[in-house]
């Protein structure tokens, strides 16, 4: 039984035919083959001398005629010639290969911590986990504390960074890690399930709830902090403003926290930043860690 039925039509330089299931996911129309690049299927019809355009959308397939033949000729043949086609494995449009997974580690200047990136994202915005307890609707972080050495695991956009124990050298199991973090994405399984929902400190902040000088705060690390502590596979995230002290007190987190050189980063570069940039407003910067 054929998959196409034609189905009537009033003007007669037109075939049109339908099928059960969709051919296309979206609309196409093409008046010569030079268009039809991505949709083999019209390539086709447009070998047929007679055809003059070929419009697909959903499950119906329009043919418009050159005047050299009448449709109640050829239409038989067209649609035969549609069967093998199909049945012979052609593609209906050109499939995008996506491309393949790959993920590199990369050390951080935690030596606890080490950071794996991937070259597709992986999450939507930044999230820490310091326990399998809070990894219920986090897959890919639920199975990396399966791990003996897995500490805590953050995510970030495209990378995932891992604090271990000191049970195992980095040299002993990276290799491991990244091999498993590669087979996870490849086979496309959930990293976040749909009823994942970040807590407090991961959650971007609502500057309308912020201070002036609050507002500036934020905007300060999201602009210039925060990029470079994401390069090294950590982040920082602002908690409070103590105007009195003229304190900031921030969350570290991912490589960041519990980092050697954090302390040195934190007063020397963000403090100096924040004292610069903030005269008068802002004079330390006092950090937690994640």
């Amino acid at each position: 039984m054929s998959r196409f039925r034609i189905l009537p039509s009033e003007n007669p330089d037109l075939l049109v035919l339908s099928t059960e299931t969709p051919l296309v996911e979206r609309a196409y129309a093409f008046n010569n083959v030079s268009e039809a690049n991505e949709v083999p299927l019209a390539q086709q019809l447009f070998y047929l001398p007679f055809v003059k355009a070929v419009t697909l959308n959903g499950t119906q397939l329009t043919l418009e005629r050159f005047p050299i033949v009448e449709w109640s000729d050829v239409q038989e043949e067209v649609i035969e010639q549609l069967e093998k086609y199909l049945a012979d494995g052609g593609e209906v449009t050109k499939t995008k290969k996506a491309a393949p997974a790959s993920v590199y580690a990369e050390s951080t200047p935690n030596p606890a911590v080490m950071k794996f990136v991937a070259n597709k994202k992986l999450v939507p915005a930044s999230v820490e986990f310091t326990s399998i307890d809070t990894t219920q609707d986090a897959p890919l972080a639920q199975a990396l504390f399966h791990f003996p050495f897995v500490k805590e695991v953050y995510m970030d956009e495209n990378f995932v960074s891992i604090t271990k124990y000191e049970i195992s050298t980095w040299e002993e199991v990276v290799q491991q890690v990244r091999t498993f973090i590669r087979e996870y994405i490849a086979e496309n399984k959930p990293v976040l399930s749909p009823n994942f929902n970040p807590n407090s400190e991961t959650e971007t902040h609502v500057e309308i709830n912020y201070t002036p000088t609050e507002q500036e705060i934020v905007r300060i690390l999201d602009e210039y902090i925060k990029p470079a502590v994401a390069s090294d596979g950590g982040n920082i995230v602002f908690q409070s403003f103590d105007e009195n002290a003229k304190a900031v007190h921030v969350v570290l987190q991912g490589a960041c926290s519990g980092c050697p050189s954090s302390t040195f980063t934190l007063k020397n570069g963000i403090e100096t930043m924040m004292r610069e940039m903030l005269p008068g407003k802002v004079e330390q910067v006092v950090a937690i860690n994640g």
